[in-house]
């Protein structure tokens, strides 16, 4: 097969077989999953997301999922340090003042 070949299944795969394959990934990820890791929560929540959709547009999806994610980690990493600026910029590996930033788009600051 070559790879115009390939494009021309791919081509053909519509939003119902996507939302399909999805309820199947999450339905294998739900009962396959025993270890929980941060990584195969993001994918469950995205998949409920997908299956959720019901063919609506979805525009800055990267946006939504990393301000989702950043929120509690900057919390958690505030807390773990007693509000130390500097050194959650440190555990971060961010600049302080990028930090700041982020905490006070976040109204936490």
């Amino acid at each position: 097969m070559n790879k115009l070949d390939e494009s021309a299944i791919y081509s053909n795969y519509s939003y119902t077989d996507q939302r399909d394959s999805f309820s199947q990934q999450a339905n294998q990820a739900t009962q396959t999953t025993q270890e929980s890791t941060l990584r195969s929560e993001v994918e469950k929540s995205l998949l409920r997301y997908f299956q959720h959709l019901e063919n609506e547009p979805v525009t800055d999806l990267h946006q939504m999922v990393m301000s989702e994610v950043e929120a509690p980690l900057l919390e958690a990493v505030m807390r773990y340090t007693g509000n130390n600026q500097s050194k959650a910029s440190i555990m971060l590996g961010l600049n302080r003042g990028t930090l700041r930033t982020k905490l006070k788009n976040y109204g936490m600051l």
